[in-house]
This record gives C-alpha cells, sequence and structure tokens, in this order.
C-alpha cells in the first residue's frame, strides 16, 4: 500500500517540475516587415504581418482586393545589416 502512493507523488513531482521547464522556456514573438491589408464589406478587413518581402506579400494579396506595406510594429534583429537601396520607379 505505501508503494502505489509513492509511485503516485513521484509521478506527480516529476510532471509538476516538467511544466515548470516548459513554461520556464521564454519564446519569441514572429516580427515580420511586410503587412498585407485585406479589405472586407462593410467597413471591415484584416491584417497579415506574416511577410518576410514586399514580393511574398505582393503574391499572397494580388487578385484580393488587397496592398501591402511596411509593418508598423517591425524591429529588425540586432547586429550589423546589409546595405539596402530601395529601386526609383
Amino acid at each position: 500500500m505505501f508503494k502505489p502512493i509513492m509511485m503516485r507523488l513521484f509521478l506527480f513531482v516529476l510532471s509538476f517540475i516538467g511544466v515548470l521547464f516548459v513554461l520556464g522556456t521564454p519564446t519569441n514573438a514572429q516580427n515580420y516587415p511586410w503587412c498585407a491589408i485585406y479589405s472586407g464589406g462593410m467597413g471591415g478587413g484584416g491584417t497579415n504581418c506574416g511577410f518576410t518581402t514586399f514580393q511574398q506579400c505582393m503574391d499572397t494579396a494580388r487578385g484580393l482586393g488587397s496592398f501591402c506595406q511596411p509593418s508598423t510594429q517591425y524591429q529588425p534583429p540586432p547586429g550589423p545589416h546589409p546595405y539596402t537601396r530601395y529601386q526609383r520607379r
């Protein structure tokens, strides 16, 4: 009778430690530079800020009556960044 109680206690403590380990792991939110703005009827619509390039955003938005714009929430990762030059049209 003593062994089943100890086994249950051991499994409970082991589960509790496992939960603490999983919940204690920090996570980082995804941060992408381009957003697709979807227009919906009656003034409603949606926003999807999950695109890494303008072309990827436009490929998704094309044909849906949508457009792409830079994300206002985007923060580039720390460190040096290559110089990019925008093409003028």
